[in-house]
């Protein structure tokens, strides 16, 4: 059976409510033709709770707004400097289950870091990606009609700090590292590309097939200048 386009899109910065939004619209509004679609932006500064996140892990907000969000996962924190990539996929078409999607996104990011001289891990009891126990990728995913969407966040640089006004991902003291903190790149743009090829490869996809369409990067990237 042949496997739905890909379509990839890079859409620099933007608001989280918004493109929070513009993903239920596009799977909600799907149909058997519809191509899946990859996004990889960044947000500015905001808290995200899952569907069953406590309130308890949300430590000190400060300024930074707290969004209840529909993915799954407890609290995390999303920034200018943190690449996040968004799996809009007719799992159900791909027979893909949840769990193999969570491992496809974990792999993509631990050959992206091993890419960088960064030796990454998964861990079996906490979905994500972690470097001397210290997290550098966070997962949070939703299904709904067969489709998924949400996806990964990866720590390229920017601001850690926000992490201390909450639980990171429900665990009381966990730290969070960034590929910059680690000798990696500075700039999201630069983990796009192999990011999303890593993922491709995990899912099947060769970039380089018909199947696939990049968008071009934006010019300029929202943070090139931060």
């Amino acid at each position: 059976m042949k496997s739905r386009p890909v379509r990839i899109r890079f859409l620099g910065l933007r608001d989280y409510s918004e493109y929070w939004q513009k993903m239920k619209t596009f799977t909600d509004s799907r149909s058997r033709g519809t191509c899946d679609e990859i996004w990889l932006l960044e947000h500015p500064p905001v808290y995200t709770q899952g569907l069953n996140g406590k309130p308890e892990h949300i430590l000190d907000p400060g300024s930074i707004p707290v969004i209840r969000s529909d993915r799954g996962g407890q609290a995390t924190y999303h920034g200018p400097g943190q690449l996040v990539m968004y799996t809009l996929l007719d799992i159900r078409h791909r027979k893909i289950g949840i769990r193999q999607l969570v491992s496809m996104l974990e792999q993509s990011a631990i050959d992206t870091l091993k890419q960088y001289g960064i030796d990454a891990q998964s861990r079996a009891d906490a979905p994500g990606v972690y470097v001397d126990g210290s997290k550098i990728a966070s997962i949070g995913l939703r299904v709904r009609r067969g489709c998924s969407y949400h996806g990964m966040s990866l720590n390229v640089a920017g601001d850690l700090s926000p992490f201390s006004g909450i639980n990171v991902c429900g665990f009381p003291s966990l730290s969070v590292t960034s590929l910059y903190d680690l000798h990696g790149p500075r700039l999201c743009h630069e983990v796009a590309i192999p990011l999303v090829y890593h993922f491709l490869d995990c899912l099947g996809e060769s970039a380089e097939s018909n199947n696939v369409s990049i968008d071009p990067l934006p010019t300029p990237l929202a943070n090139l200048d931060s």
